[in-house]
């Protein structure tokens, strides 16, 4: 049974710091690409960034490039993404996502609010 579990968010400060994470199993990791989306109330969902499956290339939204970095640990089937100056509008549901061709998984989400 796949599962991608998402953890770390909450509620932080405008300026302030955040680490996901995404515990992935029931497929095989090392072989998929794995992406951060976000989706903020009445948006779309929107990529945030995305390594390659064995972490040699990386690919980030204009948004967030500069203050976010996306990483990957293939020994612990983990995706991680660290938040770093966060603002209001990076204010949403973050969902990682596994991705190989046709073959997408998707967590069920973890929230980011960035507020004083």
């Amino acid at each position: 049974q796949v599962q991608l579990v998402e953890s770390g968010g909450g509620l932080v400060q405008p300026g302030g710091s955040l680490r996901l994470s995404c515990a992935a199993s029931g497929f095989t990791f090392s072989s998929y690409a794995m992406s951060w989306y976000r989706q903020a109330p009445g948006k779309e969902r929107d990529l945030v960034a995305t390594m390659s499956s064995a972490g040699k290339s990386t690919n980030y939204a204009d948004t967030v490039k500069g203050r976010f970095i996306i990483s990957r640990d293939n020994a612990k089937n983990t995706v991680s993404l660290q938040m770093n100056s966060l603002k209001p509008e990076d204010t949403a549901v973050y969902y990682c996502k596994a991705g190989r061709g046709s073959s997408n998984y998707w967590g069920q989400g973890t929230q980011v609010t960035v507020s004083s």
